[in-house]
């Protein structure tokens, strides 16, 4: 059975960071791009960032480029994503997410497994 679990959401003022995780079982995602999402109240699922099986290749959303990084362990079937200069309009539950697509995808819809996600608040 596969599962993806996040975890290190929570709370942090305007400015701060937070480091998020994403633990996959059930099977090796090493040969797929994995991807973080968010999805705010009242707004659709959004996407953030891939990475390529490749380490290197990453994509950004233009919202969080230059401030979020995401990277994956492939021995520890784990991805992360570490958040900086958080926002107030960060604030969103994230989901981690594990393609079926090649390439750098970014839409809902490339993407097969899912995690529970996590929230992140970002105060003012």
């Amino acid at each position: 059975q596969v599962q993806l679990v996040e975890s290190g959401g929570g709370l942090v003022q305007a400015g701060g960071s937070l480091r998020l995780s994403c633990a996959a079982s059930g099977r090796s995602f090493s040969s797929n791009t994995m991807g973080w999402f968010r999805q705010a109240p009242g707004k659709e699922r959004e996407f953030v960032a891939c990475i390529k099986r490749s380490a290197g290749s990453t994509y950004y959303a233009d919202s969080v480029k230059g401030r979020f990084t995401i990277s994956r362990d492939r021995a520890k079937n784990t991805v992360y994503l570490q958040m900086n200069s958080l926002k107030p309009e960060d604030t969103a539950v994230y989901y981690c997410a594990v393609a079926s697509a090649l390439g750098y995808p970014a839409e809902v819809y490339e993407y097969e497994y899912w995690g529970q996600g996590t929230q992140v608040t970002v105060s003012s």
